[in-house]
């Protein structure tokens, strides 16, 4: 059975990055340290994310000097690369329509329509003009989630290198209060041997609770494709769903 945090984070990788990767050594401090994580970000933990590109970032990364072109072309000639769609066409043009990215910029509104409209986690860049841009991220995925599209997570090689980090260490383990919550996390979770059990215990306190007149706010309805998205992820899996496991109105 696979296990669905075995499945690579995908990683689309913008233009800026694959500069940075296979650019001559900076005595410029800034560009230094960008330099430095792009590589420790390529060489440490490739292995750990699916990345991915686009015509579009072939496209760019052809320009220039010809023997860097090269060097830069050598670099992603075994990723992955996402076709063309008409969704990704017309979320870019959105994008740009809503100002969410500048109308000379229409390259960079196609790496965020094509990263969202194919569902990638991650979208990698050093454009803080454009992409990297906490003001111009928030606009953006605004655009995607009102298009009905997911958006991708925009950050630079250090943010997803600091992520990293926070996975394998979350916590500092000297933190007396953490160590507490989580002994009694691991207490907790010892007394159910199912997300059943732990399913029907919580019923049990929701139904003491609203006897008591505790008042809740209710869930709102899944999405009317809801069940079809799920069904198709345990497919994807290879995993046998239990009917219990289904969304009911009970």
């Amino acid at each position: 059975m696979q296990e669905y945090a075995a499945i690579k984070p995908t990683v689309y990788v913008e233009t800026s990055v694959i500069s940075y990767l296979t650019s001559f050594p900076s005595r410029n401090s800034l560009v230094s340290s960008r330099q430095e994580a792009t590589r420790q970000l390529w060489n440490e933990h490739f292995d750990d994310f699916k990345f991915i590109v686009s015509d579009i970032v072939i496209t760019e990364i052809r320009d220039g000097d010809e023997e860097e072109a090269q060097l830069r072309l050598k670099a992603i000639a075994n990723l992955t690369r996402l076709d063309i769609s008409p969704p990704a066409d017309g979320l870019a043009q959105l994008l740009l329509d809503t100002v969410a990215v500048p109308h000379n910029s229409p390259q960079d509104a196609q790496h965020i329509a094509i990263a969202a409209v194919h569902n990638l986690d991650y979208l990698i860049s050093w454009n803080y003009k454009h992409l990297v841009n906490e003001n111009k991220r928030q606009y953006i995925n605004r655009v995607c989630r009102d298009a009905g599209f997911q958006p991708t997570t925009i950050c630079t090689p250090i943010d997803l290198i600091e992520e990293i980090k926070m996975k394998e260490k979350p916590d500092p383990p000297t933190d007396p209060i953490l160590e507490e919550i989580y002994r009694m996390k691991e207490e907790f979770a010892a007394k159910f041997n199912s997300m059943e059990e732990l399913t029907v215990y919580l019923k049990e306190v929701n139904a003491q609770e609203k006897a008591r007149g505790r008042k809740y706010r209710p869930a709102p309805p899944p999405p009317p494709d809801f069940e079809e998205r799920i069904e198709k992820m345990y497919k994807e899996l290879g995993i046998v769903r239990k009917s219990e496991d289904k969304v009911s109105d009970a």
